[in-house]
């Protein structure tokens, strides 16, 4: 298994108020926290995609930014590691446990999960429609490991949007199965959630 890295930094941040690539965690910008993450886990090199020291150009989408990384990979990566700038706590660790599960060889794609905790209600407008059981859900988190040549299939496959490169995989019939996320590998979406993270990490 010749394992790569993406990492994603070129988002838009509209939630955030802005882009996210240059924001800096203990002295650190993001997407290098996720880079070394990477690389701590096993793979040999690490593109990053955004407007960062060293990046490669992104696209309107998350999805165009990933096929432009999967693109900047070398001829010899056969499995890939795609991971969002914005969630610079995942740890080495986890890395490895999804890079160890991907090894089996068995499946197209491993993604970290953590189970939902939180009652879930869907709604309309203001008003409470049904209460959603939580039986068999999980909250997804990232670095997702994959088969770099079923990733570059699926995304030729269609042009629909997707919230995560799991979903392109999933909707063209790959096998997806889950590892233990972290409950620290928190997203950073709102200003918050980057206060949140400097708690954490002191």
């Amino acid at each position: 298994m010749n394992l790569f890295g993406i990492v994603v930094a070129a988002g838009r941040g509209e939630r955030f108020g802005g882009p996210k690539a240059g924001l800096v965690l203990g002295g650190v910008p993001l997407w290098k926290w996720a880079a070394d993450a990477l690389i701590g886990g096993g793979a040999i090199a690490v593109v990053v995609v955004g407007p960062v020291p060293g990046g490669i150009p992104g696209g309107l989408r998350r999805r165009d930014s990933v096929a432009a990384g999967l693109a900047a990979l070398p001829a010899e990566a056969t499995h890939v590691l795609v991971h969002d700038a914005a969630r610079p706590l995942a740890t080495a660790g986890l890395v490895r446990a999804v890079a160890a599960r991907l090894a089996v060889g068995d499946v197209d794609a491993v993604i970290p999960a953590i189970a939902v905790g939180d009652t879930l209600k869907r709604i309309a407008g203001e008003r409470v429609v049904e209460t959603v059981s939580r039986d068999g859900l999980v909250a997804v988190q990232t670095p997702q490991g994959f088969s770099v040549a079923v990733l570059r299939a699926a995304h030729t496959a269609d042009d629909e949007e997707a919230t995560d490169d799991a979903q392109l995989v999933e909707r063209h019939g790959g096998s997806v199965v889950v590892v233990a996320g972290e409950s620290g590998n928190l997203k950073i979406t709102h200003p918050e959630d980057l206060a949140l993270a400097e708690a954490l990490l002191r």
